[in-house]
């Protein structure tokens, strides 16, 4: 008995010291994609400017633009080793999987990955430009528009990430439907109610006109209905597999 509580207790120490070197690899990638986005940094501050058209950023303390520029880099870092973050993060659970569910770790990370960077994609071309001019548009003669660098970059950074975030919707609901949290019964009978919390966001996070709404709610219902048609994949594998062992 004791032989088995030290064995067990071996083994979580094994999984924390894995997990412990998980993360300090993603910190070291992070921080050397950090420093490189640090050498290219006015040209992503540029590229995040675009939408805007003509625009000059201001800073009203001596050290902000040199910090927002630091945390500008490690934010953008951080963004392009995202693909590194999440095969860690599936590694390192990999191991409690079965063997079935291990062949869809490699389709899920590439579909994470295409989902947060084809939200980012969206956000910047289509939602952020119409969010951005709409208050810009109120300029008046004696009202001039001056963004500092460090709230201009808050503003975008999070506008962007959280569009990634939002289109991770398919791939949380694949992943509760492994799990049997939830069936595609379910979400089609709550379809209604997720329709009215995408309104509630989408008048939230942007500007209070009905296209930029309409640009909002549409990718957000092609996402539930897609995060339906993947739980109903997986209950039809998941029906298909335990016929097969009844019969075995």
């Amino acid at each position: 008995m004791a032989a088995k509580n030290q064995e067990a207790e071996m083994s979580l120490f094994e999984h924390l010291d894995e997990l412990r070197r998980r993360i300090i690899y993603i910190a070291l990638v992070i921080f050397i994609a950090a420093i490189i986005c640090f050498v290219y940094v006015n040209d992503i501050l540029s590229f995040l400017i675009a939408p805007a058209g003509e625009m000059n950023l201001i800073y009203t303390t001596p050290a902000e633009a040199f910090m927002a520029q630091i945390r500008l880099a490690f934010t953008a870092g951080t963004v392009l080793t995202i693909p590194i973050t999440f095969y860690h993060i599936l590694a390192f659970i990999m191991p409690a999987l079965r063997r079935m569910e291990r062949r869809t770790v490699i389709p899920l990370i590439i579909f994470m990955n295409l989902l947060f960077f084809l939200g980012m994609a969206f956000s910047y071309y289509l939602v952020f430009p119409f969010a951005l001019h709409f208050f810009l548009g109120f300029q008046t003669e004696s009202l001039e528009p001056l963004f500092t660098i460090s709230r201009y970059i808050s503003f975008v950074v999070s506008f962007l990430i959280s569009f990634g975030a939002v289109f991770q919707v398919p791939v949380v609901f694949w992943f509760l439907g492994r799990l049997g949290l939830v069936s595609s019964q379910f979400l089609k009978k709550q379809r209604k109610f997720a329709i009215l919390v995408m309104a509630i966001v989408s008048a939230i996070i942007t500007p209070p006109d009905v296209f930029s709404q309409l640009l909002m709610i549409a990718p957000l219902l092609f996402l539930y209905e897609t995060g339906i048609i993947l739980v109903r994949l997986t209950e039809k594998g998941n029906k298909r597999r335990k016929e097969r062992e009844a019969e075995a």
